[in-house]
C-alpha cells in the first residue's frame, strides 16, 4: 500500500503593524527625504513635543537608530523640516512677486501664500506653530520680516515714482504681508471660501480701504 504524503502549507505572512510602511531598500538621499516627509507629516498632526523619534521610524518601517544617524535626533530633523518649508515659502513669494504696479503685487503675495498653504497645508502647519528649537532660517516671524523686506523694496520705488514718502515704505510692507499672513492661517482651517476669491478680498481691502471697498471684488491677474 503506497502511502500519501501531505503537502505542506504555506505559512501565512506576518500581519505587518498598522501604519508601518514596507521596508524598502533605499539610497542615503532617498531615505532621509522619506524621513523628512514622515516626520513633516507627524509634525502637523502632533506637534513637536507630540511627535517621538520611535513613532517617525515606525511610520518609516527603519530602525531608531536610522533615525539618528541622519538627524542626530527629533531636534535635528525638526530643524531640517523648518528649514526647509521656510525656504521654499519665501522662494515661492519673491518670485511671485515680478508686477511693477502695486496692485498687482498685492494680488500676487496674497495668492503665492494661498498657493503654498493649499499645496503645502503640512509644511505650513508646521510653521505657524511655536518653535521649540532654533533653525538656521529662524523663525515664523523671520520669514515674515524677510518677505517684507521684498515688498518695502517695491513698495518703497512706487512710492518715489508717485511722490509719497519713501520711508514709509517699511510700515506698509509690514502691515500688507501680516495682513496676508494672518489670513492664511485662518483659510489654513476655514477652507472658505475659494483662495481665489480670499486672495481678491485681501486685496480688494489693502487697495480699496473699508470706505471704498468693491462689493464683488475680482483678480486682476491670472
Amino acid at each position: 500500500m503506497v502511502s500519501r504524503r501531505r503537502g505542506r502549507t504555506a505559512p501565512e505572512p506576518e500581519a505587518r503593524p498598522k501604519g508601518r510602511t514596507a521596508r524598502v531598500r533605499m539610497t542615503g538621499k532617498e531615505r532621509r527625504q522619506q524621513l523628512l516627509d514622515v516626520a513633516r507629516a507627524l509634525f502637523a498632526e502632533k506637534g513637536f513635543d507630540g511627535t517621538s523619534i520611535e513613532e517617525i521610524a515606525h511610520r518609516a518601517g527603519v530602525s531608531k537608530p536610522v533615525v539618528y544617524e541622519h538627524f542626530g535626533g527629533k531636534e535635528g530633523v525638526y530643524a531640517v523640516v523648518v528649514d526647509r518649508e521656510m525656504r521654499n515659502l519665501l522662494d515661492l513669494v519673491v518670485s511671485a512677486l515680478s508686477a511693477g504696479h502695486p496692485r498687482d503685487l498685492l494680488e500676487q503675495a496674497a495668492r503665492a501664500l494661498l498657493d503654498y498653504i493649499d499645496n503645502n497645508t503640512d509644511g505650513f502647519r508646521v510653521l505657524v506653530r511655536d518653535s521649540p528649537v532654533a533653525s538656521n532660517s529662524g523663525t515664523f516671524s523671520s520669514l515674515l520680516n524677510d518677505i517684507a523686506s521684498q515688498v518695502e523694496h517695491i513698495l518703497a520705488l512706487q512710492f518715489s515714482a508717485r511722490g509719497y514718502d519713501a520711508k514709509l515704505a517699511p510700515l506698509y510692507s509690514q502691515a500688507l504681508v501680516g495682513m496676508v499672513a494672518l489670513t492664511g492661517q485662518w483659510w489654513l482651517e476655514a477652507r472658505k471660501p475659494k483662495k481665489e476669491e480670499v486672495a481678491a478680498h485681501l486685496v480688494n481691502l489693502a487697495w480699496n480701504g473699508l470706505s471704498h471697498l468693491e462689493h464683488k471684488p475680482r483678480l486682476s491677474t491670472k
